[in-house]
């Protein structure tokens, strides 16, 4: 028994060293807007769930650096470590040794992970858990429902913010939907005095949501393409237990969304298209929405069940355009796509009537280029056109980059 639990602490002695060193190097000199959400929370489970490349990692590490480093331990569940360890009784000895943070990533690919994080929370109440997963993962179906203990945040791709400030070292405020569109002309006024959006907008839009470009565009789609090959043989397959021949189709299906603007869907043809039943081609797009490969949207008013069909889909963001069809994508597509990805982040968003967007079921957005009119949404209340390609509006004109600074 001595010799055992000799060779007990020396594992977990290397581990902590593993996660000290880890936490040592990470850089700090950009966060991602959740790590003081996070830092802020006082929920002792967290569950940070993103697409690949959104930078989860980067975040846990960057947390464990906000504490004393004797208290942090940093664990991937992939790690090697975790095939002759288990997690609950790694967790249990780093409490007794005074531990209080514990940062766990990629939990899905744990086997058992609800169960034990259910039992980490409940038998050590002193410590405080973070875990990630990816997007696909559903907390409530694991073997335990943690729904009720962890609090989900979701990490998406960098925003239009976020992108000026790693790549070109500029800082500015989150603004609220509402300021953006009540006060857009004085935040503009103060805003544009030392900075001209529109000159990296075109940018952010080509290479910028991800934090990984490093000059070379081909290259960097290349990385886009092959991360989305990762979330469909590895991400998808793996927690839906589906077949390669179903990834197959599901790729085909990713592939006419890019090639289209945007993509209306007819389920029957579309079915036939691909070679899915209906159901399964609807279940395919729900699974491709959870991995944030798509955004979908149903029209407003219109009741919604487990096999509905979305009404219209767009990719998840506007590099994806670039990377999956190869071509020049439309500029409409882009235009919907940017306003959607920085919307989504905590705003309930639906397909109005008239107009684009309904967003929080109050505003009424329509979303063009420099020419965009009024005319289709006049007679709406609370109703504002979106333009793109202009530094600033007037009235109930709002220029599309400050939807950028939503997060």
């Amino acid at each position: 028994m001595l010799i055992f639990a000799l060779v007990k602490s020396n594992r977990m002695d290397d581990i902590k060293a593993k996660s000290d060193l880890k936490i040592a190097r990470v850089p700090v000199e950009f966060k991602r807007y959740l790590h003081d959400d996070i830092l802020q929370s006082r929920s002792r489970l967290i569950s940070v769930a993103g697409a690949r490349g959104t930078g989860k990692t980067t975040l846990l590490l960057q947390l464990g650096k906000e504490k004393k480093i004797e208290n942090v331990l940093y664990v991937a569940l992939d790690d090697l470590f975790f095939t002759h360890q288990n997690l609950y009784e790694t967790a249990a000895t780093f409490n007794n040794h005074g531990g209080r943070f514990l940062l766990l990533d990629e939990v899905h690919k744990y086997p058992g992970w609800s169960r034990e994080l259910k039992l980490i929370y409940d038998d050590f109440p002193d410590l405080n858990v973070v875990f990630t997963s990816s997007s696909i993962l559903d907390i409530q179906k694991g073997e335990s429902d943690l729904s009720r203990r962890a609090l989900r945040m979701q990490l998406p791709e960098l925003s239009f913010r976020e992108y000026l400030q790693f790549y070109e070292g500029i800082t500015l405020p989150v603004l609220s939907l509402d300021d953006i569109l009540q006060k857009h002309t004085e935040i503009v006024a103060e805003l544009a005095k030392n900075f001209k959006p529109l000159k990296y907008l075109q940018a952010y839009m080509q290479t910028g949501n991800y934090p990984y470009y490093e000059g070379n565009r081909e290259e960097y789609y290349q990385k886009l393409l092959n991360t989305i090959n990762l979330i469909m043989d590895i991400d998808i397959q793996s927690i839906e237990s589906l077949d390669y021949q179903h990834i197959a189709k599901m790729k085909k299906l990713l592939y006419i969304i890019a090639s289209h603007v945007p993509f209306t869907p007819n389920i029957s043809k579309l079915s036939e298209k691909i070679g899915l039943a209906r159901n399964s081609l609807v279940l395919s797009l729900q699974m491709m929405e959870k991995a944030e490969l798509i955004h979908t949207l149903t029209l407003q008013g219109r009741s919604v069940s487990t096999l509905s069909k979305p009404d219209k889909i767009w990719l998840h963001n506007t590099n994806l355009y670039h990377a999956i069809s190869g071509n020049r994508p439309e500029a409409g597509s882009l235009r919907e796509t940017f306003m959607l990805q920085h919307l989504t982040v905590g705003h309930e968003v639906q397909l109005p009537l008239k107009g684009d967007f309904l967003v929080r079921n109050h505003y009424t957005l329509e979303v063009g280029g420099k020419s965009k009119t009024r005319a289709q949404i006049s007679e709406i209340p609370h109703s504002y056109v979106i333009k793109d390609g202009i530094e600033s509006g007037a009235w109930n004109t709002v220029p599309m980059w400050l939807f950028g600074l939503l997060y």
